[in-house]
C-alpha cells in the first residue's frame, strides 16, 4: 500500500509539472506564430515541450491504474507531524543553498552555501531522529483527483490559446493595447466582485430554497427548485378541512379538532406564532380555504403515474389523488414515501420570507417593532454622531483656546480603552439613570461624540482654506453659522463616512441591546436575528431570509453613499487647489 501512495506521489508531481510546461510552450507557440515583433521559438522551447511530454506520459502511465473511470488532474497530500514537516524544509533549503553555492561568484559566497546546506542536513538529521524516537509517528498520504472531461480540455484549450492570440494582438497594437487593457480590468472587477460577493450570493440562494436542497452530495445546489402543487379542497374528511376565522379579532387558518354544544374547536395553523393555540367558534364564522396539496410522480403496475397528496398518513404512507394518466384520473393509491418523487421546477422558494414573519411574536406585529426600534437606533445615532464629532472637530481644527494641543491629546487616548473596561460604570450610570431596558442607553451616548470620528473630521476641516472662514466673518457669520453654512457643505465625503459607519454600527448592535434590553417590545433587529437563530438554526431556509431582510437596508445605504467613498478626502469647492 505505502509503495503505490509513493507511486501515485511520483506520478502526480510528472503530471503537474507537465502541465505547467506545458502552458509555458503552448505560450511560446502560439506568440511566436501570432506575434508580429519577430519573435521566434527557440531551443529551449522545443526542450521544454520534449520534456512536457515525457512528464506526460510517465505520469499517465503511473496514475491512469488509480483512475479507471476517467481522466483526472491527481492530487495528493503527505499527513505528518511536525517533525517530518521541518525536516522536509530544511532538505529543500539545503537544495536551495547548494544550488546557490554552485552559482556564487565569490569563495566566500561558495563557503558560506556550503555552511548553510551542512547545517541544514545536520539539523534534518536530528529532527529524523526525533521522529523516530514517538512510535506512534506515521506519515499518510491524501490521495485523489480532479475529474475533467474531455470537453473541458477542450474548452480550457481554446480559451487560452485565445487569450494568448489576445495577448500577442495587443502587444502588436497600441490601440489594442487599451483594448486588451480595459477587458482586464473589467474582467478583474468581475472576478474582484464574484469572489467578495460569493458569501452574500450563498446567502440569498439559500433564502429561496427548499429544505431538500440545503445540501447534496454534490455540492452546493446554486439553482434552486420548488415543488409543484395544485389547490385542493378536502369535501371528505372535516377534520382535513382549512378553515379561516377570528382569532382575537385577527385572521388565523385552522383546523377542526372537535365539537361541542354546536360549538367547533380549532387549532390554528397559521401563523406559524399562534400554532398549537385553540380557540372555538360557530361553523358560520368560519371560512374554507384550499391548501396546497404537492405534486408527485409514482410507478404503479409499471405505469408512470402523477397525482397530488391527498392525505399523508401517520406511518409515513402518502394517500395520491391521480391526474395522468387520464385513464386513471381521480383514482386513489396509497405509497410510501420512498415510492414517490416530488415534481419540481426550476424557482423561487419566497414562502421562507412569509413564514419567518410569522415565527416572530404577535406583539411584534410581524416584525415591525423590531424594525421601529432598529430605525429609531439608526436615525438617533446617525444625528447623534454627525452633529457632536463634527462641531468638536470644528472646535479643535478652526478655533484657537487654551489647552487645545493637549485636550486634543486626551482625547485620542480614549481611543486606547478597550470597551471592557468603561463597560460596567456605564451601566451603573445608565442603571442610575432608570434607562434599563430602553432604547436610551444605546443611542444617547453618540451625542457625546468618537474619538476616531472626532480626529477624521478634523482632518477634513484643517485642508479647508482660510479665506472661506475669513469671508463668512466678513459678511458677519459668528461661528456657529460658519459651521454650518460654510464649512459642514465643504466636508459631505468624511460626514458620508461617518454617517454610513454610525449607520452600520447602530443597524448590527447586539451588544447593547442584550445588556440593557429585557422587553420583547425593546429589542432591535439584531437581537431578533440572534433569537430567531436560537429557535430556527434547524431551519437554514427560514434563517437566511430573515437575515437577508436585515442585510439588504444596510447593502442599500452602501450603494445609494458609494461615491462619497470613491471621493475620498477630496473635498468639493475648492476648485483646483
Amino acid at each position: 500500500m505505502k509503495q503505490e501512495l509513493v507511486e501515485y506521489s511520483i506520478g502526480s508531481v510528472a503530471t503537474w509539472i507537465a502541465l505547467v510546461l506545458t502552458v509555458i510552450f503552448v505560450r511560446d507557440v502560439v506568440l511566436a506564430f501570432a506575434s508580429k515583433t519577430g519573435r521566434k521559438l527557440t531551443y529551449s522551447s522545443f526542450t521544454t515541450g520534449w520534456v512536457a511530454l515525457v512528464c506526460f506520459v510517465v505520469g499517465f502511465k503511473i496514475t491512469a491504474p488509480f483512475t479507471p473511470d476517467g481522466f483526472k488532474l491527481p492530487i495528493f497530500w503527505y499527513v505528518m507531524p511536525w517533525t517530518a514537516w521541518i525536516a522536509v524544509a530544511l532538505v529543500v533549503f539545503a537544495i536551495w543553498s547548494l544550488g546557490k553555492t554552485f552559482s556564487a561568484i565569490t569563495q566566500d559566497e561558495r563557503l558560506a552555501g556550503a555552511r548553510n546546506a551542512l547545517i541544514a542536513v545536520v539539523l534534518c538529521v536530528g529532527l529524523i531522529l526525533l521522529y523516530r524516537t514517538d512510535p506512534d509517528n506515521k506519515i499518510t498520504v491524501l490521495n485523489g483527483g480532479i475529474p475533467f472531461s474531455i470537453t473541458t480540455i477542450g474548452y480550457l484549450v481554446v480559451i487560452f490559446v485565445l487569450s494568448m492570440i489576445s495577448v500577442a494582438w495587443s502587444a502588436n497594437s497600441a490601440k489594442a493595447k487599451g483594448i486588451n487593457k480595459t477587458i482586464a480590468t473589467q474582467i478583474g472587477l468581475i472576478a474582484g466582485s464574484v469572489v467578495f460577493g460569493l458569501p452574500f450570493i450563498v446567502l440569498l440562494v439559500t433564502s429561496f430554497k427548499e429544505d431538500k436542497d440545503m445540501s447534496a452530495k454534490s455540492g452546493i445546489i446554486w439553482v434552486p427548485r420548488v415543488t409543484e402543487t395544485i389547490p385542493y379542497v378536502n369535501l371528505d374528511d372535516p377534520t382535513k378541512k382549512h378553515y379561516v376565522g377570528l382569532y382575537n379579532g385577527k385572521e388565523v387558518e385552522s383546523l377542526v379538532i372537535g365539537e361541542e354544544n354546536g360549538k367547533l374547536k380549532m387549532d390554528i395553523f397559521r401563523p406559524i406564532s399562534l400554532r398549537g393555540l385553540t380557540y372555538t367558534t360557530t361553523r358560520d364564522k368560519l371560512r374554507q380555504v384550499p391548501v396546497d396539496a404537492k405534486i408527485y410522480t409514482a410507478k404503479v403496475k409499471d405505469v408512470e403515474i402523477t397525482g397530488f397528496e391527498k392525505e399523508s398518513l401517520e406511518d409515513g404512507r402518502k394517500i395520491l389523488s391521480i391526474l395522468k394518466p387520464e385513464s386513471m384520473k381521480g383514482t386513489e393509491v396509497t405509497l410510501l414515501a420512498s415510492e414517490t418523487e416530488a415534481v419540481r421546477h426550476i424557482g423561487l422558494r419566497t414562502e421562507n420570507y412569509t413564514e419567518a414573519l410569522q415565527y416572530m411574536p404577535q406583539e411584534t406585529a410581524n416584525g415591525l417593532v423590531y424594525l421601529k426600534n432598529t430605525l429609531i437606533l439608526v436615525v438617533m445615532g446617525v444625528v447623534g454622531s454627525v452633529l457632536s464629532c463634527s462641531i468638536v472637530a470644528y472646535g479643535f481644527s478652526r478655533m484657537k483656546f487654551p489647552g487645545k494641543d493637549k485636550m486634543f491629546t486626551i482625547l485620542l487616548a480614549t481611543m486606547m480603552l478597550p470597551g471592557a473596561v468603561t463597560l460596567l460604570p456605564q451601566f451603573l450610570i445608565f442603571r442610575t439613570l432608570g434607562w434599563v431596558d430602553s432604547l436610551y442607553p444605546i443611542w444617547v451616548p453618540a451625542f457625546f461624540g468618537s474619538a476616531f470620528n472626532i480626529f477624521l473630521l478634523r482632518q477634513f476641516f484643517s485642508q479647508i482654506p482660510m479665506e472661506l472662514e475669513d469671508a463668512a466673518k466678513i459678511d458677519g457669520c459668528t461661528y456657529l453659522k460658519t459651521y454650518w453654512a460654510v464649512m459642514m457643505p465643504q466636508i459631505k465625503p468624511g460626514l458620508a463616512v461617518i454617517a454610513v459607519g454610525a449607520f452600520i454600527g447602530a443597524w448590527n448592535n447586539f451588544m447593547g441591546p442584550l445588556i440593557y434590553v429585557n422587553s420583547p417590545e425593546n429589542m432591535p433587529l439584531s437581537y431578533a436575528l440572534n433569537l430567531f437563530k436560537g429557535d430556527r438554526a434547524s431551519e437554514p431556509g427560514l434563517l437566511m431570509a430573515f437575515t437577508t431582510m436585515t442585510v439588504i437596508p444596510v447593502l442599500a445605504v452602501f450603494v445609494f453613499a458609494q461615491k462619497y467613498f470613491i471621493e475620498g478626502v477630496t473635498l468639493s469647492g475648492l476648485g483646483g487647489r
